[in-house]
Formats: structure tokens, sequence, C-alpha cells
């Protein structure tokens, strides 16, 4: 199997509330190959750590069809690739990992490859500098 390029995404849930409206979402991205693994963190409020698989989350219907679409690509994530994270958690929240792949991007890298071309550089511009550059193109006119 031939991967596109994949990112890691980690989204933080203060509090631990966690109230499922994304999953449905998540589904149709799993169920569309996009997101191929994920995993959760949970800290304690007295700081201990738990990482688990989607699976293993106890009592939940929703997280047991999601994780049964997930297993497609299994361990792609390992504890010590979350444990960098564990940092960014206060105690009594949580966070889901998604790694997730630029499906968009196979067929033009197939085509860049197939001509001779090569991907020099892939960058990633966050959400909030792309925001900052458009205020300020909109202030500018």
């Amino acid at each position: 199997m031939t991967l596109g390029p994949i990112e890691m995404l980690v989204l933080g849930f203060p509090g631990s509330k966690f109230s499922g409206g994304i999953l449905p979402e998540l589904e149709r991205l799993v169920g569309a190959g996009t997101i191929i693994d994920a995993m959760v963190m949970i800290k304690s409020e007295d700081g201990d750590l738990d990482i688990l698989e989607i699976a293993q989350i106890p009592d939940s219907y929703e997280m047991a069809a999601l994780a049964a679409l997930i297993d497609n690509v299994n361990g792609m994530l390992s504890e010590d690739d979350l444990i960098v994270f564990a940092d960014e958690l206060s105690p009594g929240e949580s966070a889901a990992v998604l790694v997730f792949e630029h499906t968009w991007f196979k067929p033009l890298r197939d085509e860049i490859l197939d001509s001779g071309g090569v991907v020099l550089a892939d960058t990633r511009v966050p959400g909030f500098v792309v925001e900052e550059i458009l205020l300020e193109l909109a202030e500018s006119e």
C-alpha cells in the first residue's frame, strides 16, 4: 500500500468534555480512508496519564464502531508517539490524536513522479497564520 503525505493532529478537550458531536464527521473521514489511525490520551485530576486505543474506551458504542473502521491501518500510532504531547494536557483534560492521509495529493504526486518531478518541500501553514494574513490583506485594501 502506498500512502500519501501523512499528518498527525492533536485535539484537546478541556475538562475531558467530549459530546460525541464530531463522531459522524470522524466516521465519514475514516470511511473515506482519510483518517487512518487514532488514539486518546486522558490525564486524570491527579496527573496520571492513560493512553488508549479507540476500542479501549469503555461504554461507547459510537467509539467501538469508529474503532472497527480505524483498525484498517494498525499500529501507525504508539504510546511513544503520544507521550511527547502529555505535558500539553492539564489534569482533567483529554486529547484525541488523529493520523490522517492527504489522500487528495496521491494522484497528483504520482503524476509528478511519472513526469520526473520531485517534491522539494512540504510545509504546513497553521490556520491562525492564514487568518492573520487574510486579515492584513483585507485591512490593506
